[in-house]
């Protein structure tokens, strides 16, 4: 099996790694992509807006891309707000600056990666929104640097650890996570460099039952899982959360910080789905004041799964424009 995996993995970066980047234009948004440099990427990312706009940073999770913030952004931005959407390390156009930079999906290099984005574009203050990855990203972000955030609107609970996940013997929860399973086994790597954009379909399926999603915006993003370091950021990270791969050292701060469970103390906004199939909904999620300690509201809606700014981008763009209003 793992020869096999191996090949897989050879003849995926030979079949895609030089091919995606022309295939991807064909879906950016009628928006030209923009570069910028941090320590270790090079990051691609959206730019939205007048310039002297409120600005807001816009993170995608797992398995998506900035295009998930499409009907959002038209919203904001006609509101006055500047949006920054950029691809994660390892999805889209986003890529590593060495090769011998390890390729993690861990929490603390999102955190990292957010934060020098944000100095890169000298963004010393931000509203910052977050889907999956990116509200973890984004709930790290707010915890270890609340002087930069003016706001969190984040698409889960309090998520900072693993245990957060949890809450005791949570049986639909675990059983939710068996994707995660599936990628801490050899079968999981397979999968992924045979057929990622199966894979993630399945999960766009399952994770939001009742959206009803056209093959075209599917393929849309599902281009950016092409990129050459998608399939090992996603297993580091899956993986290293169970202390079955290495994290990078270089985040071993921000890393112990956030085991910590620091409190947010930011204003944060919390918009769930009552529907969600991996952040299976329960009405502690709404009631986390002791973890969000400064200004809280959240909310559930009924009818939407786990992509809310997707399913319903309306109720996004409400939270923001609401922010300007309190």
């Amino acid at each position: 099996m793992k020869s096999k995996t191996i090949l897989y993995g050879v003849v995926w970066i030979v079949m895609f790694g030089m091919m995606y980047v022309s295939v991807l234009a064909q879906y950016d948004g009628g928006v030209e992509t923009q570069y910028v440099q941090t320590s270790v990427l090079n990051i691609a990312y959206e730019v939205q807006g007048r310039a002297d706009g409120t600005p807001i940073i816009l993170l995608h999770g797992f398995p998506d891309d900035i295009r998930s913030w499409d009907g959002v952004i038209e919203g904001v931005v006609s509101a006055g707000f500047r949006t920054y959407a950029p691809y994660l390390r390892g999805y889209g156009l986003t890529s590593f600056l060495e090769d011998t930079t390890p390729r993690v999906g861990q929490n603390g290099a999102l955190v990292q990666d957010v934060i020098e984005f944000a100095d890169a574009l000298g963004l010393s203050t931000f509203i910052l929104v977050g889907h999956d990855w990116g509200a973890q990203a984004a709930q790290g972000v707010a915890a270890l640097y609340p002087e930069r955030v003016t706001h969190l609107v984040s698409f889960a609970p309090y998520s900072l650890t693993w245990d957060d996940y949890q809450q005791g013997f949570n049986y639909p929860q675990i059983q939710a996570l068996w994707y995660q399973s599936v990628l801490n086994q050899p079968i999981g790597e397979g999968i992924l460099y045979a057929d990622a954009k199966g894979f993630a379909r399945y999960l766009w399926q399952t994770w939001s039952p009742s959206w009803e999603f056209s093959d075209d915006v599917f393929e849309a993003t599902a281009i950016s899982f092409m990129n050459p370091d998608f399939v090992p950021v996603v297993l580091q990270a899956y993986r290293g959360s169970y202390g079955l791969a290495s994290n990078d050292p270089r985040y071993d701060a921000i890393e112990a910080q956030l085991a910590q469970r620091p409190p947010i103390t930011v204003n944060t906004t919390v918009l769930l789905g009552a529907d969600d199939g991996i952040n299976i909904f329960m009405p502690y999620m709404l009631e986390q004041t002791s973890d969000f300690s400064g200004g809280y509201t959240a909310k559930v809606y009924d009818g939407v799964g786990h992509f809310i700014h997707r399913e319903n981008p309306q109720v996004v763009i409400d939270a923001i424009l609401a922010i300007r209003q309190s």
